[in-house]
C-alpha cells in the first residue's frame, strides 16, 4: 500500500480476500559488521518500531503467503523461512490500536493473531520497502533495539531462541554471510549467535568433517602478508543436511 487512495481499497475490501484476524510477523534477521540485526519498521502514528508483516490471502497456502510478504518487505525471494510460534495472549493483541485514524472501526481493528515467522538473509542483498503505514525499514543490533510495539520483543526473542536450537541442527549460516568467506568469518557468525566462543581449530574441523564447506582454492589479499583462505558451502551437502538435519557439537 504506497498510497492512501490504495490503504482505502483494502480497508474498503480486503475483508473480501485475506484472512480476518490472522496475519504473519516476520523476523527478518541479517549479520553485518559482526552483529547479528534484525530489519524493523517505523509504524506511523504510533511512535514506536515493529516487525515487518502482512495478512494472509483466502486462497493461499500459509507458505506462500510467508514468502510473498517477505518479498514484498525485502526485495527477496527463495530465502529461508521457518514458521515459529504463534502469538495472541498478551493483551495487546485484545486491544484496538489505532494505527491509522481510518481503521479504528474496521475489520483491521479486530482481535488479531499473528504467526511468527523468522527469515535469515544476506544482509548486503535486502532493499526495504516501506508501505503507507509503516516505514522507513532500519536494521538493528538484536542485543540494541529499540522500544518496539505490541509483542514484537517476546517474537523476537522466541525467535532467537529458535535461531539458536536449530543452529545445531541445520547448517544456517549459508543464508547469512557471502557466498565466499574466510574461517574467522563463519566462526565469528556462529559465535555471535550463540553468544559465546567457540574453539579455533575443532569448529572449522567439524564443518569440514561434515561436508559443510569446502575450500575454493582462492585467498583473499588483505595486506602483504595477510591472504586467508577463502571458503563456501559445499550446496549439495548444505541441502541435505538441511532437509534431514546433522549434529552440530560446538
Amino acid at each position: 500500500m504506497k498510497t492512501e487512495k490504495e490503504l482505502q481499497e483494502f480497508i474498503k475490501s480486503g475483508r473480501k480476500e485475506y484472512m480476518i484476524g490472522l496475519t504473519i510477523d516476520c523476523v527478518i534477521f541479517g549479520y553485518h559488521d559482526q552483529q547479528l540485526k534484525v530489519l524493523l519498521g517505523c509504524y506511523k502514528g504510533l511512535n514506536g518500531f515493529g516487525l515487518p508483516g502482512g495478512y494472509i490471502k483466502k486462497t493461499e497456502l500459509l507458505s506462500v503467503a510467508a514468502q510473498r510478504i517477505l518479498k514484498e518487505k525485502t526485495s527477496l525471494d527463495n530465502v529461508y523461512l521457518e514458521q515459529f510460534y504463534i502469538f495472541g495472549d498478551t493483551p495487546f493483541r485484545k486491544q484496538k490500536i489505532d494505527i491509522h485514524p481510518s481503521i479504528a472501526n474496521t475489520w483491521l481493528a479486530e482481535r488479531t493473531f499473528a504467526i511468527g515467522y523468522f527469515a535469515l538473509v544476506e544482509f548486503s542483498k535486502v532493499t526495504p520497502e516501506p508501505d503507507f503505514l509503516v516505514g522507513p525499514y532500519e536494521w538493528h543490533d538484536v542485543n540494541g533495539l529499540p522500544p518496539l510495539l505490541f509483542d514484537h520483543k517476546e517474537m523476537i526473542t522466541k525467535a532467537l531462541d529458535h535461531l539458536r536450537i536449530n543452529l545445531y541442527h541445520k547448517p544456517i549460516g549459508y543464508n547469512l554471510l557471502e557466498r565466499k568467506f574466510t574461517l574467522p568469518e563463519i566462526r565469528s557468525l556462529y559465535e555471535t549467535i550463540l553468544e559465546k566462543e567457540l574453539d579455533r581449530r575443532n569448529f572449522p574441523k567439524k564443518l569440514m568433517s561434515l561436508g559443510l564447506i569446502k575450500d575454493t582454492n582462492e585467498v583473499r589479499k588483505i595486506g602483504q602478508h595477510r591472504s586467508p583462505k577463502l571458503y563456501t558451502f559445499d550446496k549439495k551437502n548444505y541441502n541435505t543436511a538441511l532437509r534431514e538435519g546433522i549434529v552440530l557439537a560446538l
